[in-house]
């Protein structure tokens, strides 16, 4: 885990989330209906629901379409959504995992398979490269928010039972088990520390870098994934560039 970063690909890619953000609120909206529908509305009681709505806040989602969401699934809904998983290598052999939410397996099997064979990738067998991640919490404090240098940090991070802590020079970055998480971001958060990024994320045990030559097809598999509807989350084990 040591020297993956996500936090500069997370920024990398902000504008172009950013452009397609009603596609992203919808997607949103789906995983709150169905943690709400599952779990109740009581995001307090409902972990898996506190997440999303988590992730949503920090998507800038409004608040009234997390409610409308939350309100749906509390109403005589009979939507129902299956989560997927979908693994497979993009270009240059690099290991990929995409979740997905959707109410028709048949449409979704048919999105990413064309996906990866139209973008120089292969989709694998279940449990074909899901043994390459790691389940884990991930929590980004955007050092502009706080006066913590890295040594209080480390000693608040352990304090509170995280794992691992990358700094960067913008961003403070930690890891958790996943069974922690929850009780890592609490702990974070009492301190007084705003969270920029607090979710439960896939992390690759390896990383594998994009050959030269691959990266522009590496880069339209990946949006291609992220475009299609039922997609939540793409995963990869792509090593990051060097600035």
């Amino acid at each position: 885990m040591s020297g993956h970063s996500k936090w500069h690909n997370i920024q990398g890619r902000k504008n172009a989330q950013d452009a397609k953000r009603g596609k992203v609120f919808q997607k949103l909206s789906r995983e709150i209906y169905m943690a709400a529908k599952s779990g109740g509305p009581d995001p307090s009681g409902n972990p898996s629901l506190r997440l999303v709505m988590d992730k949503a806040r920090a998507a800038n989602m409004p608040k009234d379409n997390i409610q409308r969401a939350i309100k749906k699934a509390e109403g005589n809904s009979d939507e129902h959504y299956d989560e997927v998983t979908y693994e497979g290598y993009a270009p240059g052999g690099v290991a990929i995992l995409v979740e997905a939410l959707t109410d028709n397996k048949n449409r979704t099997a048919s999105s990413v398979r064309v996906a990866f064979t139209r973008n120089g990738g292969s989709l694998g067998a279940t449990g074909s490269v899901a043994y390459m991640f790691d389940r884990k919490g991930y929590i980004v404090i955007d050092r502009s928010t706080t006066d913590a240098d890295e040594d209080q940090m480390l000693m608040d991070v352990m304090e509170a039972g995280g794992d691992d802590l990358q700094t960067s020079d913008d961003a403070y970055e930690i890891y958790t088990d996943a069974k922690s998480f929850t009780a890592v971001r609490d702990a974070l958060e009492k301190a007084g520390y705003k969270l920029a990024v607090s979710e439960l994320t896939m992390v690759p045990q390896n990383t594998t870098p994009v050959p030269d030559d691959k990266k522009e097809q590496f880069e339209k598999l990946v949006d291609a994934l992220e475009d299609d509807d039922d997609v939540s989350n793409v995963y990869t084990a792509a090593a990051e560039d060097e600035e």
